[in-house]
């Protein structure tokens, strides 16, 4: 099931769109499965089970798998996922921004992280405003933070039906991520590479996502079905 469902996901995403598996609340084995199947980048939220994981998987890191960190990252978690982590797409804060640099620094990396956009609905959800986020790109701060590299931009939907208003929250985030990288990104020096990534879209909406430009899309339950929580 897990190499069938990978298949055909894949097999639908346009050129330039990669799927992150949100591994998280699933075993090791599950994701020696879906590698096996030809899957390289996989995604979790707890810092605990991330660091369980990375000392069990770790020949399949030396052969090509990437940890995406894609869950609410508290500052005094950043050391454990720092030395091997490869993107960090819940930058959510400045301060966060600053404790990543430091334990980037301190393990002799660069990582590279994305701005959590809030364009949803739900006050719930973590991130910066695009008037934040624009405000921080601003004033500079960044540029300063020589073990970070800002890759690009996370953003998540209103949970809702409504595949308007789903539509609306990427579009906004779309061109929240191409204004950003047009004003501070198109002659960037330091990081030629930075501020390519738009990572949006989920189980239920990452045809939406696709369709307004997301490049990494972030699935669980449609490839390992539903998560075991003890």
């Amino acid at each position: 099931m897990i190499a069938e469902e990978i298949r055909r996901i894949t097999e639908a995403l346009p050129e330039g769109v990669r799927l992150v598996a949100v591994s998280k609340y699933h075993p090791a084995s599950a994701i020696r499965e879906a590698y096996a199947a030809g899957q390289r980048l996989f995604g979790e939220s707890h810092a605990q089970e991330l660091q369980r994981k990375h000392a069990e998987l770790a020949q399949l890191e030396a052969e090509g798998m990437e940890w995406h960190f894609i869950g609410h990252l508290q500052t005094n978690k950043v050391k454990y996922i720092a030395p091997y982590v490869s993107l960090i797409h819940s930058a959510d804060s400045p301060r966060l921004l600053e404790e990543i640099n430091k334990q980037a620094v301190k393990a002799g990396r660069t990582i590279r992280c994305l701005l959590q956009l809030h364009v949803a609905g739900e006050e719930t959800k973590f991130g910066f405003t695009p008037d934040e986020a624009l405000a921080y790109l601003d004033s500079g701060a960044w540029q300063q933070l020589t073990g970070v590299e800002l890759a690009g931009v996370m953003a998540m939907a209103t949970n809702t039906d409504d595949s308007a208003r789903i539509r609306a929250d990427f579009n906004r985030a779309r061109l929240f991520f191409e204004r950003a990288r047009s004003d501070f990104f198109s002659a960037t020096d330091r990081q030629p590479s930075a501020f390519t990534e738009l990572s949006m879209g989920m189980t239920d909406d990452w045809h939406i996502a696709v369709d307004c430009g997301s490049t990494l899309i972030r699935i669980g339950t449609q490839i390992f079905g539903l998560r075991d929580y003890d």
